[in-house]
C-alpha cells in the first residue's frame, strides 16, 4: 500500500506562478537584459556592508526586541519628523519589520475580520489581494485612471460602504510611476473623514520623486496620519532589498493591535541590520540625494527609448518606466513581453500582471535601477524596435 498525501483546499486557490517568476526565468533562459524585476544590480554603500558587520562583530546576534531595536525606531522617528513635521513615539508607534511585503500581510491581518471589505487602486502590487483574501476579507478594486493612473476619488467615494475597513494605497506608484500631490491627500483625507475607515499607506518608493516634486507621506496630513499605517522600506531606499528590512509607523492604538499579529508573524527582525541601520542614518545624504541619483538614470533610459516607437508614460517617481506599445506591436501585453525576451533580449513586464482582470491596455513596465552599462545594453537591443 502506498502511502497517500492528504489532500488540500487551496486557501489561495486562484494563484499560480507569478509573471515576475515565468519573465525571469525567460530573461535566464534567453541571456535578457532583465528589466522586469523591480531590484538593483549594483551593490550598497560599502560602508553601509561596515557597519552591520561591526554591529556582528560586536557580538549583537541575538534577538531583538519584538518592536525592533530602540536605537533604530528613534532614528526613523527622527527621520519622519525631519521629512513630513509628524512626530511619532518611537516606543509605542513604530515597528522594524522584515520587510514592507510582511508589514503589509501584518497589517492587513491585524485589522481585517471575514467579511469586511477592503479597497485596492488598480493596477496594484501583486500581494495586496491575496493577504485580503487570506485575511477572509473582500477585495474591492477601483480601477486608477487608465493612460493617467491618477486616482479617481469620484470612483473610490463611491466604493465605500459600512463593510470598508480599509483602502490601501501606494505612492509613488508601482507599477506606474505616478506620484499622488498634495491636492490628492487632501481630497482622500476630506473623503474619509466621516468615516471610521483605515489607510494602509504604502509608501515604499517615499524617496524616489523626481522634477523638484515632494512625496506627500500620508504622515503630512492629520486627518490621514490619525487612521494610517505607513509602510516603508530599506531595502528599497539602500539599495538592498535582500536584507528584507522595513518599517511601519501608526497611531499607538493601531500599532498595538499590529504587534499582536507581528510577534506571531515573524516575532523580530534579525538583529545586526537594524544596527547597523541605525548608524547609517545618522546621515541624511544617501536618501536625500536618492531622488537625483534615480532621475539620472530615468532620464539616461528616457532619452534612449525615445529612439524607438514606445510612446513614453509620465515616470514621476520610483525606478520604473511605463510604455505604450501600440505603435511597435499588435501582440497583447503578455505575449509582447515574451516575444521581447525572447527575439529583442530584453525583458519587462506586463501592465495587466497588476490586475485582477488582466486588463491589457498595451502598456507594459522597465525597471531602470540598473548600472549604467546595463541600461545602455539594453537600449542598445531596443533601437532594434
Amino acid at each position: 500500500m502506498n502511502p497517500q498525501t492528504p489532500p488540500l483546499t487551496s486557501r489561495l486557490p486562484n494563484v499560480g506562478t507569478t509573471i515576475f517568476t515565468v519573465m525571469s526565468t525567460l530573461a535566464a533562459e534567453k541571456n535578457a537584459v532583465n528589466l522586469g524585476q523591480g531590484f538593483p544590480d549594483f551593490n550598497c554603500d560599502p560602508k553601509l556592508v561596515d557597519v552591520v558587520t561591526d554591529a556582528m562583530k560586536q557580538g549583537l546576534n541575538q534577538y531583538p526586541p519584538m518592536t525592533g531595536v530602540p536605537v533604530l525606531r528613534d532614528a526613523i522617528a527622527a527621520k519622519v519628523k525631519a521629512l513630513y513635521g509628524h512626530q511619532y513615539n518611537a516606543a509605542n508607534e513604530i515597528t522594524v519589520t522584515a520587510g514592507a511585503t510582511q508589514a503589509i500581510i501584518t497589517i492587513i491581518l491585524a485589522v481585517v475580520h471575514a467579511g469586511d471589505e477592503v479597497i485596492v487602486l488598480e493596477p496594484c502590487y501583486d500581494s495586496y489581494v491575496p493577504n485580503i483574501e487570506l485575511a477572509g476579507g473582500i477585495p474591492v478594486r477601483v480601477p486608477l485612471t487608465p493612460g493617467t493612473f491618477r486616482p479617481d476619488f469620484d470612483k473610490i467615494a463611491a466604493a465605500i460602504t459600512s463593510k470598508t475597513r480599509a483602502i490601501l494605497i501606494n505612492s509613488p506608484h508601482n507599477p506606474s510611476g505616478t506620484v499622488w500631490t498634495a491636492a490628492d491627500m487632501l481630497r482622500l483625507q476630506e473623503i474619509l473623514a466621516p468615516t471610521n475607515v483605515l489607510l494602509i499607506s504604502d509608501e515604499v518608493y517615499e524617496h524616489m520623486v523626481f522634477d523638484s516634486q515632494q512625496h506627500q507621506s500620508a504622515a503630512r496630513f492629520p486627518g490621514l496620519a490619525a487612521r494610517a499605517f505607513i509602510v516603508s522600506s530599506f531595502g528599497k531606499t539602500y539599495h538592498v532589498t535582500g536584507w528584507k528590512v522595513g518599517y511601519v509607523a501608526a497611531p499607538a492604538a493601531l500599532t498595538s493591535e499590529f504587534r499582536k499579529v507581528h510577534q506571531f508573524n515573524v516575532f523580530t527582525v534579525n538583529t545586526p541590520v537594524q544596527y547597523g541601520l541605525a548608524t547609517y542614518m545618522s546621515d541624511a545624504k544617501p536618501y536625500l540625494e536618492l531622488p537625483a541619483f534615480y532621475q539620472r538614470k530615468r532620464d539616461l533610459f528616457r532619452e534612449g527609448l525615445k529612439q524607438t516607437k514606445f510612446k513614453l508614460l509620465p515616470s514621476e517617481g520610483t525606478y520604473f518606466q511605463c510604455v505604450d506599445i501600440s505603435e511597435v506591436s499588435d501582440l497583447g501585453e503578455t505575449e509582447f513581453c515574451k516575444w521581447l525576451t525572447s527575439e529583442i533580449g530584453v525583458a519587462a513586464i506586463p501592465l495587466s500582471a497588476f490586475y485582477g482582470n488582466g486588463f491589457d491596455q498595451r502598456v507594459v513596465r522597465f525597471c531602470f535601477a540598473k548600472k549604467d552599462e546595463t541600461l545602455h545594453a539594453a537600449l542598445a537591443r531596443l533601437a532594434a524596435l
